[in-house]
């Protein structure tokens, strides 16, 4: 990330009578992954089909203000911002923090503890068959199939980014790390001058609490990293039973030998609908080998819906380290689309990215 530092004699003028922000470092960066490819895929009807060649981006702007205090404390304040055509520079995380040796502190909308320390496995590309998948080809309106537009295994169900929460991560005691948020109204919808939100709104997802340990270390020459989370969502109403408080967890591993890496993670979800019409169980398995600037990889994932639906992945590729900052890369992924006893609909996708991270 680039640096731009006040200086005082740029902020001298405005802040005379408060010198102490010429000690605040303001820096701008982000990332821009830009892919194209091709796509063949089952669809619903012969009337509607997806594009075979097309073009994929996603790109974001990051602000940081972060500052030292005499006593040691690290205050500062992060913002990022979707910037692609037709995102209107919308923000999607906006946050302040507060961190010393006894933890760190998140105050705003930013990813939960769960997520922030969940371990995921090796990957292809993890744009697109990571942890949290911010590429993806496959045209969902067109499959007979209910499934997700994303195809990924983030531990986020109940409190996204943008939700309002307050996060406690503890400091790294020798590998070992917890963590905790808690969101007061995930559906919140109101600004700051609109005042509180609403409460026993039927059916409303209200509370929700998360924690989450991660641990990592060597042994023998061998790096590894294990880790669970747990996450609880109240209902704040139910009053004609079709609503149920929701739960997410999960569990992963990931080892490094050498060269190579291999891991695995699950996560389990049994969301606020009564029944388990809603209950998401997933798993992936991944390796990689990595040779000077080439990392190749693959993964495998399975999603299941209760109710039959669900779907399979599997996917390889490359990606080559041209300079810091500066990756290109290459995947094929071949997906299988359970319709709940009907028949199974697929998905074959190749794509070349470039990703910037600056």
């Amino acid at each position: 990330m680039k640096k731009f530092l006040l200086s005082t004699a740029l902020v001298g003028v405005a802040f005379a009578a408060a010198p102490a922000l010429a000690q605040v470092d303001v820096t701008v960066g982000g990332h821009t992954k830009n892919y194209l490819g091709y796509l063949t895929q089952d669809d619903s009807a012969a009337v509607t089909e997806e594009r075979n060649f097309d073009m994929l981006r996603e790109s974001e702007i990051h602000f940081n203000a972060e500052g030292t205090a005499d006593n040691g404390l690290t205050y500062g304040f992060h913002v990022e911002s979707e910037v692609d055509g037709g995102d209107s520079f919308a923000v999607e995380e906006s946050y302040l923090y507060l961190a010393s040796s006894l933890g760190r502190l998140n105050l705003g909308s930013e990813d939960g503890a769960q997520y922030l320390l969940q371990v995921a496995a090796p990957s292809a590309d993890a744009n697109i068959d990571g942890l949290r998948q911010y590429i993806n080809p496959i045209n969902s309106g067109v499959l007979t199939t209910a499934i997700t537009t994303e195809q990924d295994y983030d531990a986020d169900a109940f409190s996204a980014a943008v939700d309002e929460k307050i996060t406690y991560l503890s400091p790294n005691w020798s590998g070992f790390q917890f963590g905790a948020s808690f969101t007061p109204e995930a559906d919140d919808s109101l600004t700051a001058i609109n005042g509180f939100d609403t409460d026993d709104t039927e059916n409303d997802t209200g509370s929700v609490y998360e924690a989450a340990v991660r641990y990592e270390g060597n042994f023998n020459n061998v790096g590894f990293a294990v880790g669970g989370g747990y996450a609880h969502a109240d209902v704040e109403r139910d009053a004609v039973d079709t609503h149920e408080d929701g739960s997410e967890w999960n569990i992963g591993a990931d080892l490094d030998i050498g060269a190579f890496g291999v891991g695995a993670a699950y996560k389990e979800l049994d969301g606020t609908t009564d029944g388990d019409s809603d209950a998401v169980d997933s798993y992936v398995v991944g390796a990689d080998y990595t040779t000077g600037p080439f990392q190749f990889g693959a993964s495998y994932l399975n999603t299941e819906v209760d109710g039959g639906t669900g779907n399979d992945r599997l996917t390889g590729g490359v990606v080559y380290t041209v300079t810091q900052g500066l990756t290109l890369r290459g995947s094929i992924s071949q997906s299988e689309f359970d319709n709940n006893g009907a028949s199974d609909e697929d998905a074959t996708s190749v794509l070349g990215g470039i990703q910037f991270n600056f």
